[in-house]
């Protein structure tokens, strides 16, 4: 019922409004349903689902279920006290630069409903890490809360600049979460400059070594490498011991082959890259690539909007997964969906619990 009320009634009305401004209008109802109980007994009444299969402990990290919120939507960690009560296992919140940061221009936010596909184009938007850790240092999270860390989008900043803004996100953020992600691939800066990078990454984790791991890291990279180049990031994070795994993927930059033509994009915006479906099928191949080179945890991002691309991306080799566009096209009541779905994928297929799953794709 209350799918069909956000598809058929809410949806064609947000759909008519400026994506931004759609986004920061459900962030406020979010954070006012999560500031009394009474908000987030009435969401979680309506949204929340759990199942003893899909417990688990990833990376030393217990987890209700396996399906979180990826980096990107709750860009100024405000959403984590509603966030439980929608249902998610885990949450990703920032990326959280060093420096506060503007952000790119608007608009920045394109919805392509053909591709089932944001295209985004925002630049690391954030207050910056010391205010975000100051608003947030007496917290306790109800459910694993990691934070995305990036350098701030600012071309003035050169390559040693850089590498210290990601230190000062670091230093600020990684004692709060249940991990740290260090965003290598934000593909919107100014100066289109990343991280990952060969030298520039080797660089960014010689000097991230040097502080106190006291939590999980992960690396964020994008699909749309080549194998060599993806072989190659594993190899040198293959250096840190710390480095716990990796999240794969990024949005995806390459704009050929969808129904919409790259013409169309350009006009659309000639920056920015895509979400949700067309990042799906080269999400997948990353993943099990990946999966093959490394005993690192993958958690798998892109294109999930059923049980089964949960499931696809687990049988692949990730042992969590996250997602942020399939809210938008499909509301919030499919967080719980993708966990139902993915309970029964599991009894259908002959598993008393996920982690045996993940198991037998590991062993």
């Amino acid at each position: 019922m209350i799918e069909q009320i956000y598809k058929n009634v809410l949806k064609p009305i947000f759909f008519k409004m400026d994506p931004e401004d759609v986004h920061n209008r459900m962030t406020r109802l979010g954070v006012l349903l999560g500031k009394t109980a009474l908000g987030r007994g009435l969401t979680s009444g309506l949204f929340y689902f759990d199942h003893p299969a899909l417990h688990n402990t990833v990376a030393g990290i217990a987890f209700k279920n396996p399906v979180g919120l990826a980096a990107g939507f709750d860009k100024n960690a405000q959403l984590y006290k509603i966030l439980p009560e929608i249902g998610f296992g885990h949450a990703e919140l920032g990326s959280i630069t060093g420096q506060p940061c503007l952000g790119n221009p608007r608009p920045r936010l394109f919805r392509l409903p053909k591709e089932k596909s944001i295209l985004v184009n925002y630049g690391l938007y954030n207050k910056g890490a010391e205010a975000i850790s100051h608003r947030l240092a007496n917290v306790k999270f109800k459910i694993p809360i990691g934070f995305s860390v990036a350098k701030a989008n600012d071309p003035s900043l050169g390559l040693e600049e850089g590498i210290q803004d990601y230190r000062k996100a670091y230093l600020h953020m990684h004692p709060l979460g249940a991990y740290t992600t260090i965003n290598v691939s934000c593909p919107n800066t100014s100066d289109g400059i990343t991280y990952q990078d060969p030298h520039k990454l080797d660089m960014l984790l010689k000097a991230i070594a040097k502080e106190k791991h006291l939590k999980p890291v992960f690396l964020k990279i994008k699909s749309d490498f080549t194998n060599a180049e993806l072989a190659e990031v594993v190899d040198i994070a293959e250096k840190h011991p710390w480095v716990t795994g990796f999240i794969i993927s990024n949005l995806r930059t390459n704009r050929n082959g969808l129904k919409t033509s790259k013409e169309q994009l350009d006009h659309l915006s000639a920056r920015g890259a895509l979400s949700g479906l067309p990042v799906q099928e080269q999400s997948n191949k990353a993943i099990s690539f990946v999966s093959k080179q490394t005993k690192k945890t993958i958690i798998g991002c892109g294109g999930i909007f059923t049980g089964k691309d949960a499931y696809d991306k687990i049988k692949n080799g990730a042992s969590l997964v996250q997602l942020v566009t399939a809210l938008i096209y499909e509301g919030p009541t499919v967080i719980s969906r993708i966990n139902r779905e993915l309970v029964d994928l599991l009894q259908k297929n002959g598993y008393g619990r996920i982690s045996e799953l993940i198991e037998e794709v590991h062993a």
